[in-house]
């Protein structure tokens, strides 16, 4: 029988440090997260950063946290509920980091039977520390406890045209009656070197502006390659001009060369370029969390309008949109059949 499992990030508990710093532990402990030697890693993660960001995100987790709970597992689950009226098979969800756990989502659909697992991570980009620590995870809990069980890995959905569409429908819905200058495509930043570990051909990718352009095998494993294609090809859709539009990366950790540019300085520099009304579109999540909720829609609203920005819009991710939950479960039934 088949079934399938959708996968995300995954939440705290609640946002108090308390329950916050086991959830950063295991997320930075993740060795596709911060790629060191286990030692360097841990006197990193448990030496240092765990001693003030539970604290810190504690309280960033506290002014985005709904009623309900931790948005991104709320929107998971209302995508989840969404998405399975319209397959005939089972649609479990779990999450990579906290109490959800590939194991539980594993365990509820071999309770139902299920033996054949489409195995579904919800990010559009392939990356290590998001898509490949999941693939990983799942198959060591796979051959630990559920070895008659089979995976069909979904790969990265960045430039499949319903996909595209969907997107391009949404930041079109969003933008209607706001007449913004600038629409910003901010995606989640990762080290430059995660992209030179995931280049299958070990030398195709420089960063230099050019590989991602030219043709290559490693561009079904690049991050940065997939970023710039979704934007080329929701942009093509929108009927944007080069001037209207940029792409730059966020959340980015200290102490490293990561991908560039970066949000928080280019949205800082905006209004002085003569961007007073922005929009910005955050398409490396498919489900609002953190990064999207707090750290645009808040600290970047904040930033920007304090640099002399007039308006800004942050657009929400894709979420349990109608359209979006509808081409999920036609590639479930595609692959069902």
């Amino acid at each position: 029988m088949k079934g399938v499992l959708l996968v995300n990030l995954g939440s705290p508990e609640s946002p108090t440090p308390k329950d916050v710093k086991p959830y950063l532990d295991e997320f930075l402990m993740d060795k596709y997260v911060i790629d060191v030697p286990y030692l360097l890693r841990a006197l990193l993660v448990r030496g240092i950063i765990l001693r003030k960001r539970p604290e810190e995100s504690a309280h960033a987790y506290a002014k985005i946290w709904w009623e309900e709970g931790s948005p991104l597992v709320v929107l998971s689950e209302r995508m989840q509920q969404k998405v399975q009226p319209l397959v005939n098979v089972p649609v479990c969800l779990a999450m990579r980091y906290g109490s959800m756990t590939i194991e539980k989502g594993l365990q509820e659909l071999s309770d139902k039977g299920v033996t054949d697992v489409m195995l579904f991570p919800l990010y559009p980009q392939y990356a290590m520390a998001s898509t490949l620590t999941i693939l990983v995870k799942a198959e060591e809990i796979r051959k630990k406890k559920f070895p008659h069980m089979k995976f069909t890995d979904v790969p990265a959905f960045y430039n499949k045209p319903d996909y595209i569409k969907n997107l391009a429908d949404s930041i079109q819905k969003h933008l209607a009656g706001f007449d913004y200058d600038h629409l910003l495509f901010s995606y989640h930043g990762i080290p430059e070197r995660h992209i030179r570990k995931t280049d299958v051909t070990k030398s195709h990718c420089k960063i230099d502006g050019s590989c991602c352009n030219t043709p290559s095998p490693a561009h079904e494993f690049c991050y940065r390659h997939q970023c710039y294609e979704t934007t080329k090809q929701v942009i093509k859709l929108l009927g944007l001009s080069e001037d209207k539009y940029s792409l730059t990366f966020q959340s980015r950790l200290a102490g490293d060369k990561w991908l560039e540019p970066y949000t928080d300085v280019e949205i800082d520099n905006m209004p002085a370029k003569g961007i007073k009304k922005l929009a910005v579109v955050t398409p490396a999540f498919v489900s609002d969390c953190l990064e999207t909720l707090e750290e645009i829609a808040m600290r970047a609203k904040e930033d920007f309008e304090a640099n002399g920005g007039e308006e800004f819009l942050a657009i929400p991710c894709l979420n349990d949109d109608d359209e979006w939950c509808e081409t999920v479960s036609n590639w479930i039934n595609d692959w069902a059949k």
